[in-house]
């Protein structure tokens, strides 16, 4: 069995620096374009590097998240994105759009992608599918029970990773999926 690990959300380079300060294996961030939370304080493309850095040289991960539901109109940013990402070096990216994980494939094809919890994760068969097509990570959906997620880890790869949130809202704003 595998040890957990920590993974902590970080708003700005301070607080990335202040979760690997005291103890996280991995961080996860958001840019300023291309993931779903529009709203919230995120990270510069400079900031980002400067993350990266700190986090690496502390021996700590860093995930990025590429989120968002993308529209037609979306696709040309979000390749440029990409390649911004790829010359940044995080570990890992989280995705949720297919379409963006197609492309993260073609343009990133070191960095490790993680299927987001916003691809609403709920059944092995597809966790089996996304590892097919390349990722190494499934963020399950938060709603699943710990029954539910033993039985999607004994059905899928040994090396494929579930994430799963231990805390945090129960928030649902997609069309279609009302609650």
């Amino acid at each position: 069995m595998r040890r957990p690990e920590l993974l902590i959300p970080a708003s700005s380079l301070e607080v990335l620096k202040i979760a690997v300060i005291y103890g996280a294996d991995a961080v996860y961030i958001g840019g300023e374009a291309f993931g779903l939370r529009a709203k919230a304080k995120n990270f510069s493309m400079e900031d980002m590097k400067k993350g990266v850095e700190f986090a690496h040289a502390h021996g700590v991960k860093v995930h990025v998240t590429v989120n968002i539901l993308a529209h037609n109109d979306d696709l040309p940013g979000v390749e440029e994105y990409l390649k911004e990402l790829k010359e940044v070096g995080p570990d890992a990216l989280i995705i949720a759009d297919p379409g963006v994980f197609e492309l993260a494939k073609e343009i990133c094809p070191k960095i490790q992608r993680h299927l987001s919890t916003q691809a609403n994760n709920t059944n092995y068969k597809s966790a089996q599918m996304w590892y097919k097509l390349g990722a190494q990570r499934v963020v399950v959906a938060r709603e699943l029970s710990m029954k539910e997620i033993r039985q999607i880890r004994d059905s899928i790869p040994e090396d494929m990773e579930i994430e799963a949130f231990v805390h945090g809202a129960m928030c649902m704003s997609v069309s279609g999926r009302c609650l």
